[in-house]
């Protein structure tokens, strides 16, 4: 592959990665390119690191007060070292069920499954653990589930319209990426003060983790109304049926021009 020759002979290009997984977003390519000297659109490499690790990510925008699902994190090692059945006694002890069992890192919901009977963490655990070796187990919180997009950088970061997804059964792989288990509402069935709630959590993510450019904050609202974080995105999918064009259609933008307005902010 030559990337970086071809960056070399494109110095004014603006690059725009759109690779998802581990080396589209967890700080490699990003830094590639600062090695190369070249401008992209996105979050910079330091801070994409930060908000691949689930558990990193999570601690940090949590202390400035915006709340997540209960959670620990737990190496596959230590299950061995430990005994499994005792660590997931310990995890169903402590948070009940249902929990959801992810990667650590990841995204595209692979390795991710909806936990309701005890006799199915040990399963849960095995999918989790063929995508890494580190599973970020959480509480399950029952609510309306929603993506929020964000633009900008900084204090001019602003969340587009809430997307509200209905999904028959969890919001897996499988749901995301094969048509009909989801219906999309755009903006989300919310009143105003939930609306409130999940836009300011998404922008507080944004900010607080120093994302750049653009990103989708995947939230869950609950019935008291409280808003909890449960994913940071910071490669949206751009394809017609992605949530990051949905919010923005829905909230009147072009794509074209707004395309071309995130790639000038990014030369700046």
């Amino acid at each position: 592959m030559n990337l970086i020759p071809a960056l070399h002979a494109s110095p004014d290009a603006v690059v725009w990665p759109l690779l998802h997984g581990a080396s589209g977003e967890d700080g490699s390519l990003q830094a590639l390119l600062e090695l190369a000297g070249s401008r992209y659109v996105g979050t910079r490499s330091k801070e994409a690191r930060v908000a691949w690790v689930k558990s990193v990510a999570k601690a940090v925008y949590g202390r400035d007060g915006i709340a997540t699902p209960e959670y620990v994190t737990l190496p596959q090692s230590l299950f061995r070292e430990v005994g499994a059945e005792q660590v997931l006694d310990a995890i169903v002890e402590r948070f009940g069920l249902p929990v959801v069992v992810k990667p650590a890192r990841g995204g595209s919901a692979l390795g991710v499954s909806l936990v309701t009977e005890r006799a199915d963490m040990a399963r849960a655990m095995v999918h989790c653990f063929a995508y890494g070796d580190t599973a970020l187990i959480e509480k399950a919180i029952d609510g309306v589930e929603v993506a929020v997009s964000v633009l900008g950088t900084g204090d001019e970061a602003h969340a587009l319209a809430p997307v509200e997804i209905v999904c028959d059964g969890p919001y897996d792989y499988d749901a995301r990426y094969n048509p009909g288990r989801v219906e999309y509402f755009t903006p989300a069935r919310l009143d105003e003060a939930s609306t409130s709630a999940v836009t300011e959590a998404a922008v507080g993510v944004h900010r607080r983790l120093g994302l750049r450019d653009l990103s989708r904050i995947d939230i869950i609202l609950d019935a008291a109304g409280d808003a909890y974080v449960l994913d940071v995105n910071i490669a949206p999918g751009l394809t017609e049926t992605s949530l990051f064009p949905q919010a923005a259609v829905a909230g009147g933008e072009d794509l074209g021009a707004l395309y071309e307005r995130i790639v000038k902010s990014a030369t700046r």
